[in-house]
């Protein structure tokens, strides 16, 4: 389910609450609206708003870093890339075919991960037969250098074929991601309670339905978010491909 239908679902579930709460003052008899009533139902809202922002803002935080990792991820590739190919010019003309097919493999994965006009991205096939970086790396190997420099550069481009290899997984494995659909349950329905206390004891007036939506807008802006950050190939949210567009744009020269 995409972050956007789940925002939709958090906003209809807690602005929803806050009408029912609304209904219900209206229908309820008095001694449950009293003072005392009002303070022991406000103590078990402000502990549940309290485990709600925390579970939220660790949610957040783990989002976020995983955001950040698989941008850093990216930027390192895109470094390594332009090193790889640099080292097989280094090598000499025996590399030619190597650099064109590690540009075309490269082209080819990112059409994947960040297909043009599309939120989400083609997540490939990894149980197919090994194919290109791993690959190159094999042709890499097989070079027959004939220099002490040349011997230098093969393993440094064994070296960094290797270690795109294992960056390669790690960004495949964090293409698509998902957040257990019982945490989303449990969040949605401490937001409704909370809001639902809201409408309870709230006057019915435009200003406070103005204010109950708004908030309830937030909410579900602020679950769209996160869930938005923990999936960072997917979406309206996501790491650029603008490093390894520059990798492209200087491979092969």
């Amino acid at each position: 389910m995409s972050p956007a239908i789940i925002g939709l679902i958090v906003f209809a579930c807690t602005f929803g609450g806050a009408l029912v709460g609304m209904r219900l003052r209206a229908v309820l008899p008095d001694h449950h609206l009293s003072e005392e009533t009002r303070e022991t139902v406000k103590a078990g809202i402000g502990l549940i708003a309290t485990m709600t922002a925390l579970v939220l803002g660790i949610v957040t935080g783990s989002a976020k870093n995983t955001f950040d990792a698989m941008d850093s991820a990216v930027k390192t590739v895109s470094a390594d890339l332009i090193a790889l190919d640099r080292a097989l010019l280094r090598y000499g003309p025996e590399a030619t075919g190597l650099r064109e097919a590690l540009k075309k493999g490269v082209t080819e994965r990112m059409e994947q991960i960040w297909p043009a006009h599309q939120l989400y991205p083609r997540v490939p096939d990894l149980s197919a037969k090994p194919a290109g970086i791993e690959l190159l790396g094999g042709q890499i190997q097989r070079l027959e250098p004939k220099t002490q420099e040349q011997r230098a550069l093969q393993a440094r481009a064994v070296e960094l074929a290797e270690t795109l290899m294992q960056m390669r997984w790690l960004i495949f494995e964090n293409m698509r991601t998902s957040v257990p659909v019982p945490f989303l349950v449990i969040l949605c329905f401490w937001l409704t309670v909370t809001f639902a206390s809201f409408g309870l004891f709230s006057p019915r007036n435009a200003t406070v339905n103005a204010a109950l939506f708004l908030s309830a807008v937030s909410v579900a802006g602020a679950v769209f978010l996160v869930l938005e950050m923990n999936g960072p190939f997917e979406g309206l949210i996501r790491v650029s491909s603008d490093p390894i567009r520059y990798a492209l744009e200087h491979m092969g020269q």
